[in-house]
């Protein structure tokens, strides 16, 4: 990318608030240096002029990149390798009552990690600010699974679930991606800062705004698509009913990726936007390995979760009518037993002797007991 160019992106990612329909197509059609000639000079259509109008006449491209350039970073654009191009690409068979997808015009990034190499194998996991210590605990151990099975992990660097996601996935030494929602310089909030920076250093961080400009309410809307498009699935750990996180996973749906919602107590409002989620058809899920069922490779499926066990699991269903038919305390006859099991006695032996092997039943002066407490 020339000198040239570079400073036609920087002018361009702020001229107009992102996303803007008009001027992704008037550089797809133009090219960025001479789309941000146009737009200086206000040969424009009328809708694009409008928007344009406050901003056309500031440049702070040179600084915006010298400021990128001190941190380290590099700007994104399309075209380039590092381009996440299919994460990016709006689905053919996509619903058109749903949300208009649009891809950002370009993205500020600070990290070794190169975003192509990741969205192929990524989950988003969001959730609310107020998160409880459920909500945490559930957020690491799914976080961390899945590192364990080399996927990255997307968040929004808030308080909260982003924040437990995103320290879960560097304390195993894995991939995590912060997409904020307002310049790469101006870390927010501020208290994550520290973490912004490990993030950084070992993943990466990444906005579709300029160095300088403040988060806002609206930025943090539109950021979510992104964080929604950069993830194969789209995990909500705990989200009220209405949040930003529901606004991910709605893209999410959008895109027609995965929405996966972990469920808690009903009683709990930090869980209400996932169990809205969930009544709305999104996948619940528990553990890393349901994520990466539905976000993995074809083939990838989640193992069956442990449970408990007992003696009693490999009866017949004649060996546990008889051994249910024993009394909890004292002994009965194989007549007794008979009658308790509803079975003819002759019927009935055959089990007390295999459970007699088991060591689940004794027998003394011909009546017959438990040998041992048993759970039932």
């Amino acid at each position: 990318m020339t000198r040239a160019e570079m400073l036609a992106w920087a002018y361009l990612s702020r001229v107009v608030e992102p996303p803007c329909a008009e001027l992704a197509a008037l550089v797809q059609s133009d090219g960025p240096v001479e789309a941000a000639a146009r737009i200086r000079s206000g040969a424009v259509g009328q809708a694009l002029r409008k928007r344009s109008e406050a901003r056309r006449d500031i440049d702070c491209g040179a600084a915006d990149l010298d400021i990128l350039a001190r941190l380290g970073g590099r700007l994104v654009v399309p075209g380039e390798d590092e381009w996440p191009d299919a994460a990016f690409t709006a689905p053919v068979n996509a619903d058109p009552d749903k949300r208009e997808w649009l891809a950002p015009l370009a993205l500020w990034a600070v990290g070794p990690v190169q975003l192509a190499d990741v969205t192929w194998r990524s989950c988003a996991i969001v959730g609310t600010r107020a998160s409880t210590g459920y909500g945490d605990r559930v957020t690491a151990d799914i976080a961390t699974g899945l590192v364990e099975r080399d996927m990255a992990v997307v968040s929004g660097a808030a308080y909260g679930i982003d924040g437990a996601a995103h320290r879960a996935v560097l304390a195993s030494d894995g991939v995590t991606v912060a997409v904020l929602a307002g310049g790469i310089d101006v870390p927010y909030p501020s208290g994550h800062s520290a973490l912004l920076n490990r993030i950084a250093t070992q993943g990466l961080v990444v906005s579709e705004y300029p160095p300088g400009l403040r988060p806002a309410r609206h930025r943090f809307l539109t950021r979510n698509r992104i964080v929604a498009a950069l993830g194969a699935a789209t995990v909500v750990v705990e989200a009220g009913l209405r949040s930003g996180a529901a606004s991910t996973a709605a893209w999410a749906e959008a895109l027609n990726r995965p929405v996966c919602a972990v469920p808690g107590p009903v009683t709990s409002s930090s869980s209400n936007g996932c169990h809205a989620l969930i009544r709305a058809g999104a996948t619940l899920v528990t553990r890393a390995q349901e994520v990466v069922e539905l976000a993995g490779r074809i083939g990838e499926y989640a193992d069956e979760a442990p449970r408990p066990t007992s003696v009693l699991d490999g009866l017949t269903e004649r060996e546990a009518l008889v051994f249910e038919a024993l009394p909890g305390r004292g002994a009965r006859s194989v007549e007794q037993l008979a009658v308790a099991a509803g079975l003819p006695p002759v019927q009935v032996l055959g089990p007390l002797a295999t459970l007699e092997l088991a060591g689940l039943v004794t027998r003394s002066d011909g009546r017959w007991k438990l040998a041992r407490p048993v759970g039932r």
